[in-house]
């Protein structure tokens, strides 16, 4: 996991759901939207983020689980290589 995994997470910890423009948006975020994207992808895979609809995005108990502390992302499936083929 990277810090920016982390702070995917806990944006959709606290805000409830976020898409990945919005997410781009935020302080402790900024980076680009395809970025973003990419790696909601990844903690998808891991079962931390959830899809809601279309493009929204949701913390799943898992994801939640990871931030208290009580799941270590090591123990999770992880996609091969730094980037995941597009759909």
């Amino acid at each position: 996991m990277k810090q920016l995994d982390e702070r995917i997470l806990e944006t959709l910890s606290r805000e409830g759901w976020s898409t990945p423009k919005m997410l781009a948006r935020e302080s402790r975020i900024s980076c680009s939207k395809g970025h973003v994207r990419e790696r909601i992808e990844k903690l998808r895979h891991t079962g931390f983020v959830g899809q809601l609809h279309g493009d929204m995005f949701v913390l799943t108990r898992d994801g939640k689980l990871y931030l208290d502390g009580e799941i270590d992302a090591n123990n999770r499936p992880w996609p091969p290589g730094d980037r995941m083929l597009r759909r």
